[in-house]
């Protein structure tokens, strides 16, 4: 089997799905004389195009019986025979030549191709072969009549001839014999190429042993995944029978939702629409929003200004409470020092009116006492004795002596009676001596502590008394 640097696109391709008709093979012989190339001519149809990577392989083919013909494999009758395609896919074939593109599809004579076959790449049994023509794809598009390589028998030949063609035959036979010297010459250095390419040969066919057994492996793994895609597939197939009854159901489930699709379309416009104008709003906030922030950067400076001068203010006020605390401690200690005075003062008043009554009653009856003696009160020398005097000297300037001597000791008290305050050292009742008695009879002093207080606090005054007993 040939083997060259790059091998041809191949395919696992079954024959039932290959066309067969779309090349045609012309002039196959029933066999070909081994040691000589040989020629394949084909002819492409009006419908298919040739491309680059198309080859044409030789294939091997057997014969069979007509029990064969239910495979579905291609057939050809020849002598009463029925001879069979002997390969499944393009991978088997024994060796191949890569196909000439036409210049011009369009032109008769390029419908016309041939390709040549060097004997070297040829079979060397009997068994029956067959041109296929294979495309890019690794499909079969064209198939010709087997046929073999073996060496012309006597009973196939039935040569007539004249004396002419005789003598042609012999002149035509030494130049054979001429060109058969030359092909010798050539055969030995075809030899020597030979044992040169049977060495490469033989590594090729170990590298390709090597590739079989991977290729067997391989086969093995795809037949286990075919076998595992064929469960997967009834599988798929369960699963797809589920899907068409669920896409029934999602039939309608789909009108509806493009009913609902087409009814937030609308209602998706408006918002659109309502977005525009928020967005319009939004900016003309930020807009407000950048004056408000400047406008609160300068409100804040504001507020500590206005913080430092709260504090100062609070400093101020709580000075400024202090000192209206002692000023009400003052005015309340003045007030009650005034409403002490006024008591003072009120209690006074009504002794001086008192005083004033029984002064002008003394004053009456002393003038009727004088009326009654005959005497004018206005006439008479009297003067009131002092006090250096003890009251018990009479005067010098009266001849008959104090005629209200008498009445006087009777009326008035006597000097040993009259006591001095205290405080001005005087002999008769003064206005300090009558302001300490108002202030005991208006005021009313604690028995323990001897602290006063007023007359109008008598509620106060016992319950300070009753502290003390706790």
């Amino acid at each position: 089997m040939e083997k060259t640097i790059e091998d041809p696109p191949t395919s696992a391709v079954l024959l039932d799905h290959c066309h067969f008709s779309q090349v045609i093979f012309n002039s196959v012989e029933k066999f070909y004389i081994p040691g000589g190339d040989v020629t394949c001519r084909y002819t492409f149809t009006q419908n298919f195009i040739p491309r680059q990577k198309d080859w044409i392989g030789i294939f091997r083919a057997f014969k069979c019986f007509q029990d064969k013909l239910e495979q579905g494999l291609l057939k050809w009758r020849s002598q009463g025979q029925t001879l069979q395609v002997g390969w499944k896919t393009v991978r088997e074939y024994y060796t191949f030549m890569w196909v000439t593109l036409p210049v011009d599809l369009n032109n008769k004579s390029a419908k016309q191709q041939e390709v040549q076959f060097k004997a070297y790449y040829l079979p060397k049994d009997d068994e029956y072969y067959q041109f296929c023509y294979v495309d890019q794809d690794g499909v079969v598009r064209g198939a010709s009549i087997p046929f073999q390589f073996r060496p012309e028998n006597e009973e196939d030949i039935l040569v007539v001839t004249t004396q002419g063609e005789v003598e042609e035959i012999e002149q035509h036979n030494k130049e054979l014999c001429k060109e058969n010297q030359e092909l010798k010459d050539s055969c030995v250095s075809l030899q020597k190429q030979n044992s040169d390419m049977q060495a490469e040969l033989q590594k090729k066919q170990e590298e390709l042993e090597t590739l079989q057994s991977i290729n067997k492996k391989l086969e093995l793994k795809v037949k286990e995944q075919k076998d595992y895609w064929e469960t997967e597939l009834l599988q798929l197939k369960e699963q797809n029978q589920k899907m068409s009854s669920e896409n029934e159901k999602m039939g309608i489930r789909v009108d509806q939702l493009q009913a609902q699709l087409s009814t937030q379309e609308k209602e998706m416009e408006k918002l659109v629409q309502g977005d525009q104008d928020k967005t319009e709003q939004l900016e003309h906030l930020k807009k407000e929003n950048g004056h408000l922030f400047l406008s609160l950067t300068e409100q804040r400076k504001d507020q500590k200004k206005l913080e430092q001068t709260v504090e100062e203010m609070k400093q101020n006020e709580t000075t400024a409470m202090k000192k209206q605390q002692e000023l009400m401690d003052e005015n309340f200690d003045l007030s009650r020092r005034l409403s002490e005075k006024k008591m003072i003062y009120n209690a006074l008043q009504r002794e001086k009116e008192r005083l004033e009554g029984e002064n002008d009653l003394l004053k009456r009856e002393n003038s009727r006492l004088l009326s009654y003696m005959g005497l004018d009160f206005n006439s008479l020398p009297y003067q009131v004795p002092t006090s250096d005097e003890g009251g018990a000297g009479q005067n010098p300037g009266l001849v008959y002596g104090n005629p209200y001597s008498g009445i006087q000791e009777s009326s008035s008290p006597s000097q040993l009676s009259i006591k001095k305050c205290p405080i001005c050292k005087a002999d008769d009742i003064c206005d300090h001596t009558l302001e300490q008695q108002q202030m005991q009879a208006l005021c009313l002093n604690c028995p323990i502590c001897d602290k006063i207080f007023p007359a109008t606090e008598k509620q106060i005054f016992e319950d300070h008394v009753f502290c003390h007993s706790l």
